[in-house]
């Protein structure tokens, strides 16, 4: 398929006989003929030369003029060239109500309306899945192909945990094991991040990330990011680690990212759990006029054999669905824009029938109620695939012995089929590397100062706090700033009034959902200012939240507010921020509830204090 792919361009697959001779030790193949011509008689003898004892020729009934002749005919041939036969109901939907639906399918790929289709579309609609009973019904003639099919059927047993999946070794120092290349280089980067001594309490985390990682042997996965790292900046191009890896000391020796675990309370439980046992996450941005030379560096390195970008399926949503279906029963584009300005982008219901009676629509139109029936039903179905922004599956095995590899619209990209939540599924380590305007524009801006003011800085050297800067920033002057130049933003600056870049941290933390149904934004204001006084029942709970005014703002707070004050081991506490992201796992935090209560009570916490943490926490969800 790979193959056939790489030929065959995007949206396409070219094999030939050729091929199938190439791979056809241990494949069954099966022969679905239109007629029992001389055409068919040389490719079934042909089959049988290629696959011996697995060739097999297809019996199925097309609802034609004279099928049990074609179907007596067929049976014939096999027998003359030695091919077995088995019956199939060539299915194209599995239940018969879908007919209409795959006629329409058929209008969107071919471009034309259902008028227009002709005889492309299918003479009968027969092309469903059948019972058991009603294939032996129809097909009583042929028990031995009956047999054969049963057969077949019953070897098409497949678990994805059969994939096996190797990350490849990275030899990154000659002679030293990953584990040992990966101890190596982060004590050496440790060294270079703290030139007076690494502190005590970072080299107990880097001891204690490194344990971790050799347990799960995830050190290859730590120098492949470290050396498209290193790649980058040799070229002098800006990068930045970001996202769960911002917890990571040995991320940070790596110089993978910039988050000082001396000066910040790391939570490595986030990143990597040994109770998760999930692989690591690390996103790498780089300027996104430049991440280009990245990627082919990627593929050039691990080979196109061993690498490929992960897919992204694009589901049909409400207006999209219209849109489509309603082009293939021909309505008219200004009728199918005003249907869809009815419902926002990410309705689920989709366009009802009482939206058309709000245009004053015929709703009796049968065009029409079967355009919003037919889309209501698409909703949700995969529509195309398309390429992950920047995520990576390589292997130390062929990638094409796992899924197939296709090239993607951009030239010298290629991805497989599976996409980053099939990944995550079959626990195949990931690499991101994303664009980032904005490192694009920072480079330029480097540039610049060097040019005409002969200051030369990087990102590890920009003054943190300039306070002309912040001024600016507290006037909400920020249209253009990256990350508080929304209007939201920029009414929340001259409240919060920053001056450090923690504060900002605070800023574009607090304007989002979470915070907001949770009730913090209010209760952080009016400590920020002075007019409501902050309370800590405890000095665990000081330590966790003393930063943000005892009020939880990141979740890495929730997590630790559930460590110190409700008894919560890590790797819970890691399975509470999962939960907290209700758009993957259903019904939010509400499971964790009890215990969470329940052990701050027992720890001393009164219960109305405890229930309001909770509802806090429950914000996250929101």
């Amino acid at each position: 398929l790979t193959l056939g792919k790489r030929r065959g361009g995007k949206g396409a697959c070219t094999l030939g006989w050729d091929d199938l001779a190439a791979h056809a030790e241990g494949l069954l193949a099966i022969l679905v003929p239109e007629e029992a011509d001389a055409v068919c008689a040389v490719r079934a003898r042909r089959l049988a030369t290629l696959f011996g004892e697995g060739a097999h020729l297809a019996l199925t009934l097309c609802r034609r003029p004279r099928d049990q002749l074609r179907l007596h005919q067929l049976s014939m041939l096999a027998a003359r060239e030695s091919v077995r036969t088995v019956v199939t109901g060539d299915v194209l939907y599995h239940d018969p109500r879908r007919r209409v639906l795959q006629e329409v399918m058929t209008c969107i790929r071919e471009g034309c309306t259902i008028d227009e289709l002709g005889r492309r579309r299918e003479r009968a609609g027969e092309r469903h899945l059948k019972s058991a009973a009603e294939m032996h019904r129809l097909y009583a003639a042929y028990p031995e192909a009956l047999a054969r099919t049963v057969e077949i059927a019953e070897r098409c047993r497949f678990s994805l945990s059969e994939l096996a999946y190797q990350y490849p070794e990275e030899a990154t120092i000659p002679g030293l094991t990953p584990q040992a290349a990966l101890e190596r280089l982060a004590w050496e980067g440790a060294a270079e991040r703290y030139p007076e001594g690494v502190p005590e309490e970072v080299a107990d985390l880097i001891r204690r990330e490194l344990a971790l990682i050799e347990e799960l042997a995830y050190a290859p996965y730590f120098l492949t990011v470290h050396a498209i790292v290193r790649f980058a900046r040799s070229r002098g191009i800006l990068c930045q680690g970001r996202g769960s890896a911002a917890n990571s000391a040995v991320c940070y020796a790596l110089g993978i990212t910039s988050i000082d675990p001396d000066r910040s309370d790391l939570l490595f439980e986030r990143f990597v759990s040994a109770e998760r046992r999930e692989p690591p996450d690390i996103d790498v941005d780089f300027e996104h006029e430049r991440r280009e030379e990245v990627i082919q560096w990627v593929y050039e390195t691990y080979g196109r054999d061993h690498a490929a970008l992960c897919a992204t399926v694009i589901r049909y949503r409400a207006r999209g669905a219209l849109r489509d279906v309603g082009r293939a029963l021909g309505l008219p584009e200004d009728l199918l824009r005003a249907l869809s300005s009815q419902v926002s982008a990410w309705a689920v219901e989709g366009v009802e029938m009482k939206h058309a009676e709000e245009l004053n629509l015929v709703t009796s139109d049968r065009r029409l109620q079967l355009a919003l029936e037919l889309a209501r039903e698409l909703v949700g179905h995969p529509r195309h695939l398309s390429q992950h922004p920047g995520g990576f599956v390589l292997t130390r095995d062929r990638l094409d012995e796992l899924v197939p590899i296709e090239p993607a619209a951009m030239t010298d990209r290629q991805v497989i089929e599976w996409d980053k939540d099939d990944i995550d599924a079959l626990r195949f380590m990931k690499v991101d590397c994303l664009a980032l305007g904005m490192l694009s524009c920072l480079r330029r801006g480097l540039d610049l100062l060097a040019q005409h003011k002969g200051i030369h800085l990087d990102l590890a050297t920009i003054p943190p706090e300039d306070p002309l800067t912040f001024a600016m920033i507290r006037r909400a002057d920020t249209l253009g700033v990256f990350q508080i130049e929304s209007r939201a933003q920029m009414a929340m600056l001259p409240r919060i009034k920053p001056r450090t870049f923690y504060d900002l941290v605070v800023e574009v933390a607090i304007v989002r959902p979470g915070p907001i149904q949770g009730d913090m934004v209010h209760p952080y204001l009016r400590r920020r200012e002075g007019r409501e006084p902050v309370h800590y029942p405890t000095p665990e709970l000081e330590r966790v939240l003393g930063k943000t005014l005892g009020v939880p703002l990141f979740q890495e707070q929730a997590m630790r507010v559930a460590i110190e004050c409700a008894g919560f081991t890590p790797g819970e506490a890691d399975q509470l921020r999962r939960a907290m992201a209700t758009f993957k796992f259903t019904g939010g935090v509400s499971p964790f509830r009890d215990k969470l209560v329940g052990g701050m009570v027992a720890r001393g916490y009164t219960p109305d204090f405890a229930e309001r943490t909770f509802a806090q926490l429950e914000g996250f969800g929101s």
